[in-house]
């Protein structure tokens, strides 16, 4: 992100806005690199030392993340293209408060995206890599891997927009938020998933462009 910034707008700050993983890794990148920041926008993705707590101390965000098991594993790729990646359809799909508001063209789009050579792998081995998720079930209940170390404090103004219902990543991420944002906005849309901006398009734009001004 650094490299790239640099190449295409030297010297300029950057308006960040990101998504899930995206959001995993700009949340890294503003703690890092502020002065290239001029504003971070955020979209349903945890701040990765709040992410850390809530896998170690809220069993529901345990049990809600237990699917990152299956995505590490050996068996994930076939398991999950199997019947025209109907299992990963299910998940993104499926997950969405508003499955409508995905076309078939959108739909088309996911599936040939996934089976072109390597994605799939690629995008599975983000979990592979990283450190942080549950482990199995054992004798002594669901624990991480690792406890992240804190990140520094974020000093460039942040907005997060948060769709409430999102079944993988719950509302508790936002609990505590500002101990690690020095300029926070949050923008809870109660109605809204994981997928809450293919869901609420108009809402998330809005709140971003008042968060502009």
């Amino acid at each position: 992100i650094r490299a790239f910034l640099e190449a295409v707008s030297p010297g300029r700050k950057a308006v960040i806005v990101a998504h899930d993983w995206g959001g995993a890794l700009a949340w890294v990148f503003a703690a890092q690199h502020g002065d290239m920041v001029d504003r971070l926008i955020i979209i349903n993705a945890p701040h990765p030392t709040v992410f850390s707590r809530e896998l170690q101390s809220n069993p529901a965000q345990q049990a809600a993340s237990g699917y990152m098991n299956l995505f590490r594993s050996r068996n994930a790729e076939n398991l999950l293209s199997a019947n025209n990646y109907a299992a990963l359809a299910g998940a993104v799909f499926g997950g969405s408060t508003k499955p409508e508001s995905f076309t078939a063209e959108d739909r088309k789009a996911y599936v040939n995206a996934w089976s072109q050579p390597g994605a799939l792998t690629g995008g599975l081995n983000y979990y592979r890599a990283s450190q942080l998720g549950p482990l199995p079930q054992g004798t002594n209940g669901v624990k991480t891997h690792v406890q992240l170390p804190d990140l520094p404090v974020i000093s460039v103004p942040t907005l997060v927009i948060w769709g409430e219902k999102d079944t993988a990543l719950l509302t508790g991420n936002l609990d505590g938020l500002d101990k690690y944002v020095s300029h926070l906005t949050i923008k809870r849309l109660p109605d809204g998933s994981h997928w809450v901006v293919h869901e609420y398009p108009d809402l998330v734009d809005a709140a971003i462009r008042d968060f502009l001004k």
